[in-house]
């Protein structure tokens, strides 16, 4: 009776489990030849510019079952700043702004997921330029996987954020010139990681 009794709960235990695992958190590596890190600040407060950085690297772990147990790590490459413009990019990788050559990379970790709405809030630390700030990340559209012709699991994300340059330190003299306040658009392409296999 003993055996039947334990082969009953053993069985229960198995079937309540199933949906954990089915729901496991999941790593989801950014696509940088999909991604894009946009910002836009405004020009002598009459007009917007904008510009990306092309080589954006990191990792999203999802957790769909509870998604405030997902995080985000990002590294963005200071240096493949474009702005479509050769002279002001090289500019803005000087010591003026971004001093790519001291500080070669801008990065982001997050500390805190949240549901807001239809969308996400995600609180992280940003460090540029030296300076480590918290910053939200309001995550505005998450898609659904799909397959590519290669076999790979796709979805893409996407993000907006505000920040105070002056607070990261970059600052240049003609204060004038460039707003302190930057939007920040991401647009990221996300490919699932495959979970090796065991041996």
């Amino acid at each position: 009776m003993n055996r039947i009794v334990r082969s009953i709960v053993l069985a229960v235990l198995a079937v309540v489990a199933l949906p954990a695992f089915a729901l496991a958190a999941e790593t989801w590596n950014i696509d940088t030849a999909h991604t894009q890190a946009g910002f836009s600040v405004k020009h002598f407060t009459i007009s917007s510019v904008r510009g990306d950085f092309d080589k954006t690297s990191g990792k999203v772990v999802l957790d769909e079952a509870d998604v405030t147990k997902s995080s985000v790590e990002a590294t963005i490459e200071v240096a493949s700043i474009s702005t479509r413009d050769e002279k002001r990019d090289g500019h803005l990788k000087s010591p003026d702004f971004f001093d790519a050559a001291k500080f070669p990379t801008i990065t982001f970790k997050s500390t805190k997921v949240e549901k807001a709405g239809e969308g996400l809030k995600v609180t992280g630390d940003l460090t540029m330029h030296g300076v480590t700030k918290p910053v939200v990340l309001d995550v505005t559209s998450l898609t659904k996987e799909m397959k590519d012709p290669y076999g790979n699991t796709r979805r893409a994300v996407s993000a907006t954020a505000k920040l105070n340059r002056k607070d990261f330190g970059v600052s240049y003299g003609l204060d004038a010139v460039v707003s302190d306040n930057v939007g920040l658009t991401i647009e990221a392409e996300l490919i699932k990681e495959v979970p090796a296999a065991k041996k």
